[in-house]
């Protein structure tokens, strides 16, 4: 099985007799982003399997497969075996989140995708969001989701309101709210303690949307159409 990296439009062929050193440096070069670290995510043959690795020291990435069935948080130390067909490598450093594509030619697996339903609210799997909500989360991912495979800085809470025509109060109370029903669904990095949210938590829960198709490019015309509404409301 011999694999491929692609990033910005750019391929890497993969050797499997040493590691692909992905970071500020190596044989992948991010960026010059002093909040990247120079060593972040390795890809090594052995045992018989393709491994990502996170040699990194403080951040951690959203993998996924192409249709978001399957999706894991690599932490710091952590590693796992790249047996799709396609993978989606996802992580922020900094203001800026970025897009890795991993491509395999013999997969080892094959995900079959789960039943969706659709009931007058946005529902992935057990969870269920509210128009709101979901608009919320398109906001955040907005320059995620126009640049797909490229880089992005996610909005700061203030631009997303401002962008959605909401108070700040309102969309802090919503992202809360957002935060909350993704961590009890077993969603990773929204919550730094017990009680205290995580000071990224806007760039994960746009790493896991983004990752898992919760949201999608062609829901930005939700966007639109809430902004021709605030629009006219505010005409009247």
């Amino acid at each position: 099985m011999s694999i491929q990296v692609e990033f910005c439009g750019e391929w890497f062929d993969v050797n499997n007799d040493e590691s692909f050193l992905i970071g500020r440096e190596g044989d992948l070069e991010i960026d010059d982003n002093p909040y990247l670290h120079r060593r972040f995510l390795t890809i090594a043959y052995h045992d018989e399997l393709w491994w990502l690795e996170n040699v990194g020291s403080r951040l951690s990435a959203t993998v996924a497969d192409s249709d978001g069935n399957m999706q894991a948080w690599l932490a710091p130390g952590a590693r796992l075996p790249l047996v799709f067909s396609h993978t989606s490598v996802l992580f922020t450093a900094g203001p800026t989140t970025y897009e890795i594509g991993i491509v395999g030619d013999s997969p080892h697996f094959e995900a079959s995708a789960p039943e969706r339903t659709q009931v007058g609210e946005t529902t992935i799997g057990p969870v269920t969001l509210t128009e709101t909500q979901k608009l919320l989360i398109i906001a955040l991912a907005e320059p995620v989701l126009r640049g797909r495979g490229s880089t992005a800085s996610i909005p700061t809470s203030a631009q997303a309101a401002a962008r959605l025509g909401w108070a700040i109060t309102r969309f802090n109370r919503k992202l809360d709210n957002v935060c909350d029903k993704l961590s009890r669904f077993g969603v990773r990095g929204l919550r730094g303690g017990p009680r205290q949210l995580a000071v990224n938590r806007r760039a994960r829960l746009v790493e896991h949307a983004v990752a898992s198709r919760l949201v999608v490019p062609a829901d930005l015309e939700l966007l639109e159409e809430n902004a021709k509404a605030a629009a006219e409301s505010a005409a009247e």
